[in-house]
């Protein structure tokens, strides 16, 4: 397994591999406008949208298939955290999520930063360490916990 910089050529993999579990795991609870809405809203367009816009992406692969994804907005918002199903409880959303956050460290973030975090996601992202800030949150049929990590260490 290798982790590295994700590349343009990389966006329909990501985007499946998001497509696939967000199907499984996250939009069954949204309306159907939100379903919708956040499905294509990460589409391999948008992603390769996303980094054009300085979003940095990160990609796990095993023999040549993505099977995880990191990506960053500003250098301090976890906007994307993904890990096909059949890697989850093996570490690899730490060791994606490591990487991601030593790059922003490394690039002047000061240690804060925040994630909308999936219902079914919110103790991964807590045993990184980030805190709810609110309950959760309901915008155009999308569901989300907002959440922050102050790690000045």
């Amino acid at each position: 397994m290798e982790i590295r910089e994700a590349t343009p050529s990389d966006v329909n993999a990501i985007a499946q591999l998001i497509a696939t579990l967000a199907k499984k795991f996250i939009v069954h609870e949204f309306t159907d406008a939100g379903k919708d809405q956040f499905l294509g809203s990460n589409s391999a367009e948008k992603i390769l949208e996303f980094m054009g816009q300085g979003f940095e992406y990160h990609i796990a692969e095993d023999n040549g298939e993505v099977i995880g994804v990191v990506g960053i907005r500003e250098n301090s918002h976890l906007y994307h955290l993904f890990v096909s199903e059949s890697y989850q409880g093996c570490g690899l959303a730490r060791k994606l999520w490591e990487v991601a956050k030593a790059k922003c460290l490394s690039k002047g973030n000061p240690g804060r930063f925040t994630v909308n975090s999936s219902n079914n996601a919110v103790p991964v992202y807590e045993s990184f360490g980030f805190k709810k800030t609110t309950g959760v949150v309901e915008k155009n049929g999308v569901l989300f916990n907002p959440m922050v990590l102050d790690d000045h260490s």
